[in-house]
């Protein structure tokens, strides 16, 4: 339903829950994944499909289809909105970003705040969400966009995941330590730098370890501030429902907002077994 003259936009590498996405109204541009004869769009939904097919067929990921976009753009003018703050995943990931840029300057009688989160998955949802609520407050659209940046600078996901194999295999790999010692399971927890690109927060050994350490490092950065968290697995349900109670209690001030299977184009270039914990600090 909408509410006042700005409207969200997110692409859905960003992760955001479907009933948060329901009840802000924000517009979703999806991403697409395509096997050799077949092509869809992304969702949480498929990822289940394509947990399954691994590792016989590993499909390719790409950004909307252009027409996707004018579709966004043309919905957003028949609701009436007048504003758009669009919030999408890390440039150097994703050509989402660019192409929204493009698209919403060919249409001047919308303004525009097409933002870059230099982030991934919820980490860039986190964001989205943030502004949507803020607009529930009655924040003004300038207000929100003058605040987006430094914002950004207080949201994080940190990621473990089994194998690094579809990450390599996707040529998303970044600034990631290539691992050598496969045998000895070393491998790192990932996030995303300040300029977008993956690289590695520390190598630890082994899925036990892999949970304490990304919860210490969760933990550092929320010290003893307000924030929001979201706990998302890769066809890891388990390792989330294991950790969701010590996050909880570890994090005094923390608020869940969002947890669950990531969508299906994060899926492939991660691989099952992957477990993130995203924070933003002063929510």
């Amino acid at each position: 339903m909408k509410k006042g003259n700005t409207v969200v936009v997110v692409d859905s590498g960003c992760d955001i829950p479907q009933a948060f996405i329901e009840k802000h109204n924000i517009k979703v541009l999806r991403l697409r994944v395509s096997y050799e004869h077949e092509s869809y769009p992304d969702s949480v939904e498929l990822a289940k499909d394509v947990y399954r097919r691994f590792p016989a067929e590993i499909p390719r990921t790409s950004t909307p289809i252009v027409q996707d976009y004018y579709d966004v753009v043309e919905e957003i003018r028949d609701e009436g909105y007048e504003n758009v703050i669009g919030i999408f995943i890390s440039g150097k990931l994703s050509s989402t970003f660019q192409t929204a840029k493009m698209v919403f300057d060919e249409f001047p009688e919308l303004t525009s705040f097409i933002f870059d989160t230099k982030n991934i998955s919820i980490g860039a949802g986190l964001l989205g969400m943030w502004a949507a609520t803020q607009l529930e407050k009655q924040v003004s659209f300038e207000t929100i966009c003058e605040k987006l940046p430094e914002k950004a600078k207080q949201c994080k996901v940190f990621f473990y995941m089994d194998t690094l194999d579809y990450l390599r295999k996707g040529g998303r790999i970044g600034g990631v330590t290539a691992v050598a010692g496969s045998l000895l399971k070393i491998k790192p927890i990932i996030s995303c730098d300040e300029e977008g690109v993956y690289y590695t927060v520390e190598k630890i050994r082994g899925a036990k370890a892999g949970k304490e350490k990304i919860l210490a490092h969760a933990e550092k950065m929320c010290g003893d501030q307000p924030v929001w968290l979201a706990l998302m697995n890769g066809d890891a349900p388990e390792a989330a429902a294991e950790v969701k109670p010590v996050l909880k209690k570890r994090v005094k001030k923390g608020t869940m907002v969002a947890e669950g299977q990531i969508t299906a184009s994060l899926a492939i270039h991660t691989g099952p077994g992957l477990l993130g914990i995203g924070v933003l600090v002063n929510p």
